[in-house]
């Protein structure tokens, strides 16, 4: 398939009045035809693997394309100056989060990246940082402790950006990793305990509200469990 009959059916598809509501969920609507994930994902998993389009798609800038580039594109065939590009180029955080929990962290340079680019500058930059060490966090099952524990003091380091798009991110990426189980839930919480103690607005929200979640009997019980299963 090629990438102008995918979009001639994305702009099929368009819905303004679904454009008008992306404001409230703070998504850039420019060059957005107002299409759900579940669509896209319906669309993607009808297109199969390409890496091909995926470049097409990517390059026609529109919203929905980008976000079904991410989903199609093969993480094999990724290479370190395309990450490089369109992590650049992204503008939007659902954007961001789709490449990285889609595409980006299943590549051979997902790891080198989830510490590089928490200490660059630009926005969504740093933010796909801390999303791709939240994807990480669920997706990479064969990963040990010891690689997670080395992005707590990044996640400490760079707890006081108040960027929102930037602090939530942060506070993902702290959550994700201390719910994999029952040893990076004490570093994480350690690592929270620390953020608190910083003066910074953004600190003590994101160590907060980790904390309340990592602590939560809920969650407990879920990591007991896990051990258990796991001992067994």
């Amino acid at each position: 398939m090629r990438g102008d009959e995918v979009l001639r059916e994305l702009r099929s598809m368009a819905d303004p009045e679904s454009v008008k509501g992306m404001a409230q969920y703070g998504i850039r609507s420019e060059d957005a035809l107002g299409i759900s994930v579940p669509q896209l994902r319906s669309i993607a998993k009808s297109i199969g693997k390409n890496h091909s389009l995926a470049q097409e798609l990517w390059e026609s800038g529109v919203h929905e394309a980008r976000m079904l580039a991410a989903m199609v594109d093969k993480p094999a065939e990724v290479t370190e100056e395309q990450m490089e590009s369109w992590v650049r180029s992204i503008d939007s955080w659902d954007i961001c989060d789709i490449c990285c929990s889609s595409l980006f962290d299943k590549t051979r340079f997902a790891w080198k990246k989830a510490l590089d680019w928490p200490g660059r500058k630009e926005e969504f930059v740093k933010r796909s940082g801390f999303s791709l060490m939240a994807a990480l966090a669920v997706h990479d099952k064969r990963a040990t402790d010891d690689f997670f524990i080395k992005f707590l003091p990044v996640i400490e380091r760079e707890s006081t950006d108040e960027r929102n798009y930037v602090k939530k991110a942060v506070n993902w990426a702290l959550r994700q990793i201390g719910k994999r189980n029952m040893l990076l839930n004490l570093a994480a919480i350690e690592s929270a305990k620390r953020i608190r103690d910083i003066d910074s607005k953004s600190a003590r929200w994101i160590a907060s509200d980790a904390l309340r979640e990592l602590t939560s009997e809920s969650v407990q019980e879920r990591l007991r469990a896990r051990q258990g299963r796991v001992r067994r």
